[in-house]
């Protein structure tokens, strides 16, 4: 396994690799990495012949600087855990070398990017477009995987493909939980006891919630996890959604679509954690 730090060397290396035969599979995270990233190197190993990781804090997507300054970074961590996988190369480059010159780029997504975290969070995804249309045009992928945990972020991405008509196939992969159910996150690391011990509730509730869905209309299985996450010690939601899974638009009725999910994000002090369910896919 290989670290390489600048755009022009992973750009030589993988077109070597592609003019060999090899299919190159990309997985982008920010470092921090836990099983939830790790299973993504594993699909990746299982769909291409060499496999590609970035680490790169991106500070275009953080519209908090408190957030980018307390998100985790430990790249020698990082490197031990990929170097059990057959992750071939760690492309972990420096702000400079992502952006020589500032990216005023903004994009147009429509309405899928205007709800949930892009209401709650402006920016973000003009900053994620930015930084992973940037990583395809370096690594120039065959395929790219995401996890499903960041449900919006990947229709944001898939939309930003196609828009920008990039050659490469998106690839979602599932959500990854602790033993307790706890959505893996980079973010859990930050958590103290008490958080960490609430914060399953959040995934527990979700679960419950499909049980109580099958009796009740959308509206009541809203008000069902906002009061059951906001009475758990530690928990307030920021916001819960149930959208149509492409659409990302809230559904009234469980009849409105054949792809119905609910997405949720939660503060536990100053971390905020997200997940999603689905209720409905055809």
């Amino acid at each position: 396994m290989e670290i390489i730090t600048t755009s022009s060397s992973i750009s030589s290396k993988v077109e070597e690799l592609k003019t060999a035969g090899k299919t190159i599979g990309f997985v982008p995270t920010m470092g921090a990495l836990h099983e939830g990233h790790l299973s993504l190197v594993r699909i990746a190993s299982g769909h291409c012949d060499v496999v590609v990781v970035s680490v790169f804090v991106n500070p275009t997507q953080f519209n908090d600087p408190k957030d980018l300054e307390r998100y985790p970074r430990d790249l020698q961590k990082d490197a031990k855990l990929l170097s059990e996988t057959r992750c071939e190369l760690i492309f972990a480059p420096t702000v400079q070398d992502i952006y020589p010159e500032p990216d005023t780029r903004v994009f147009d997504f429509g309405l899928i990017d205007k709800v949930m975290e892009g209401k709650y969070r402006p920016g973000h995804f003009n900053g994620v477009a930015q930084v992973v249309s940037r990583l395809f045009d370096i690594v120039k992928p065959h395929k790219a995987f995401f996890g499903e945990k960041d449900f919006q972020q990947l229709a944001v991405i898939r939309e930003m493909v196609r828009q920008l008509k990039l050659e490469v196939e998106i690839v979602a992969c599932p959500i990854v939980r602790e033993a307790d159910g706890l959505a893996m996150s980079s973010r859990n690391l930050l958590l103290n006891e008490k958080q960490r011990n609430s914060a399953p509730f959040i995934a527990r509730t979700l679960f419950e919630s499909c049980k109580f869905a099958a009796t009740h209309n959308v509206g009541d299985t809203v008000k069902y996890v906002i009061d059951s996450v906001d009475a758990t010690p530690e928990l307030k939601t920021e916001y819960f959604s149930i959208v149509d899974g492409n659409t990302l638009q809230e559904v009234s009725s469980w009849d409105e679509s054949d792809y119905i999910v609910g997405c949720i994000a939660v503060h536990t002090g100053e971390i905020r954690l997200i997940d999603n369910v689905v209720y409905k896919k055809a």
